[in-house]
């Protein structure tokens, strides 16, 4: 779900999500013959791991080593770590495999999207609101200016393991895209372990792999606001055995302005809070880090040019949610997702 660039303002830490995209709920039933699950708490929200295998031969605290490494690396919240350490420098610093694939394809989806999507963009998320910090009050256009100085993948270079910044003010969030990848680690970590059938979950954003034991595919329902914008309802259900589904959306978190919702979704070209007809968008890409790159900036994109987008793009499919010009809560799909719906 969870997501910077156009980001989502996340809880606790860098990757935790504020369940303001759509949720997926598992289908299977706990009783299965040789299923088994792993819960816990990592990055600020719940994780859920599903797999099965004739032996339980995962251990929870494999699970928590693993995602508590991704956070020395990439948790804006941990002093310590390699993103705080980049953010608190004036030239830069060294950074490790884990930090240098999210940059990487971070820099790459900024080029693809015009700058949508943009991991230097937390200084706007901050000025209005959605950071770490309250603020008194909402920035004008002429301190948004100020900020924007500070703000886009230009000033950003990667050479070698060096991630070089232009200016000392440049600041990065990576909460766009790294829960994805830490989704897609998790994964590659199971493969790794023989396991061939699995679910892995973290903060919403999830990757299939497999089937279940009786060969059916996985099953997971999308969850969007009802079509009188009454309360959120299981819209559609997908049946996937690979790839992965994420999330990004602005119907659950959002700040008021008088009568003005105030989105947490902030367009990092202008500096403002979204103000757009998409309520949320559900991609399907083979991984989570593509899907949860992409979502946020698919989200700042008017109707009509998000499904065009997404139908250029190889390997990458949208469900979106959005108003009509009477308010009204619709939903339409790209071509290649309607395969994935259960009938």
């Amino acid at each position: 779900m969870n997501k910077t660039g156009i980001i989502n303002s996340w809880q606790k830490f860098s990757f935790s999500i504020t369940m303001v995209c759509l949720f997926c709920s598992f289908s299977q039933y706990a009783h299965e013959e040789g299923k088994h699950q792993i819960t816990g708490y990592a990055q600020g929200t719940s994780y859920q791991i599903t797999y099965y295998n004739s032996a339980s031969n995962i251990r929870k605290e494999s699970i928590d080593s693993l995602l508590a490494g991704i956070d020395s690396s990439m948790s804006i919240y941990k002093p310590y770590s390699l993103i705080s350490q980049f953010n608190k420098s004036d030239k830069g610093v060294v950074i490790d495999a884990d930090f240098r694939t999210v940059v990487e394809k971070s820099l790459q989806i900024s080029r693809e999207t015009g700058g949508l999507f943009d991991i230097t963009v937390g200084p706007l998320v901050e000025a209005w609101g959605f950071g770490h910090n309250a603020i008194t009050h909402y920035p004008d256009s002429l301190e948004i200016a100020t900020i924007k100085g500070c703000v886009g993948s230009s000033l950003l270079k990667l050479k070698g393991n060096f991630l070089y910044k232009k200016k000392p003010c440049v600041c990065i969030d990576v909460n766009g895209i790294a829960q994805g990848y830490s989704v897609d680690k998790v994964a590659s970590f199971l493969k790794e372990k023989g396991i061939r059938s699995f679910i892995v979950e973290i903060g919403g954003e999830l990757r299939i792999e497999g089937r279940k034991e009786d060969g059916s595919a996985m099953k997971i329902g999308i969850e969007g606001p009802a079509e009188n914008n009454g309360d959120p309802v299981i819209r559609h259900v997908v049946a996937l055995n690979q790839g992965a589904i994420t999330t990004s959306g602005n119907y659950r978190k959002f700040k008021k302005n008088g009568s003005k919702k105030i989105s947490h979704l902030i367009d990092p070209r202008t500096g403002f809070p979204l103000d757009n007809e998409l309520i949320s968008v559900t991609l399907y890409a083979m991984d989570a880090i593509t899907a949860d790159g992409y979502d946020n900036a698919v989200m700042a994109m008017n109707l009509p040019d998000a499904l065009d987008f997404v139908s250029k793009q190889p390997n990458l499919e949208a469900y979106i949610i959005y108003h009509d010009r009477q308010g009204n809560v619709l939903d339409t799909m790209t071509h290649g997702f309607k395969p994935l719906l259960v009938k």
